[in-house]
């Protein structure tokens, strides 16, 4: 391929996709509230004091999918706990194995993350973070050795989820999910 080709193709040239109501934008807007503050509560109220956690950043970007991009394959309930609970298994082995390097443990720890997703069919974004999270989150999140995939990964990841069916089904006009399996 010749540079010119090359540098051609990042033009682009799709549509940008169109935008949404006042409706949708409210109904992700509680969902998202409402997800995040759960987790943020519980964690800061029970979890924190037992040295546990039950709110990452990656569940940020999770909130994005499963109360704004409802009908998008990566936000179905498979991909956010099972792209989330890999990504934390892997993050956390690379963490183990290679720690001693960081960068080196946060490569591998996203990269292989994203192929373990790819091969369960479990591809969610926030669990490329996930993975980095169990990498370079600290003493606290370190001390929690593969419980990390349990707490807060799981068990958050799940709250998650419980809130997008009841408030993503509230509205006449929205329906999540699109599958399960």
């Amino acid at each position: 391929m010749k540079a010119r080709e090359y540098v051609s193709k990042m033009k682009g040239g799709g549509m940008a996709p169109p935008g949404v109501g006042i409706t949708e934008i409210v109904w992700s807007w509680i969902g998202s509230a409402i997800g995040i503050g759960i987790c943020g509560y519980l964690s800061s109220g029970y979890f924190e004091p037992a040295d546990l956690l039950l709110i990452i950043g990656s569940f940020g970007a999770s909130a994005v999918l499963i109360y704004g991009a409802i009908k998008s394959p990566l936000a179905q309930p498979r991909n956010l706990i099972g792209g989330h609970i890999i990504s934390a298994l892997v993050g956390v082995a690379c963490y183990k194995l290679f720690g001693g390097t960081i960068w080196i443990a946060a490569a591998l720890g996203v990269s292989l993350a994203i192929v373990a997703m790819l091969i369960t069919r479990t591809l969610h974004p926030p669990g490329g973070a996930t993975a980095l999270i169990a990498v370079i989150g600290g003493k606290n999140v370190h001390d929690l050795g593969f419980l990390y995939a349990i707490f807060p990964t799981g068990v958050g990841a799940l709250i998650l989820l419980v809130v997008a069916l009841l408030v993503n089904n509230f509205a006449r006009e929205r329906k999540y999910p699109e599958y399960w399996f």
